[in-house]
């Protein structure tokens, strides 16, 4: 049991990776994460099956 609620410690964090991988992604338009790039793909075959273009 910690001694802080609801505390908790990331190296990645500390060290700046998620930070930079946030960047990258808003950037790119492309999420870095697993269920994020899966629902991008998923987003855009159902777009291309109904014929319609997404806006912006």
């Amino acid at each position: 049991m910690s001694l802080f609620r609801g505390l908790s410690f990331s190296l990645k964090r500390a060290v700046g990776i998620s930070g930079i991988k946030a960047k990258v992604a808003r950037k790119t338009r492309i999420p870095t994460t697993r269920g994020g790039l899966e629902r991008k793909i998923g987003r855009g075959i159902l777009s291309l099956l109904k014929g319609k273009k997404r806006q912006r």
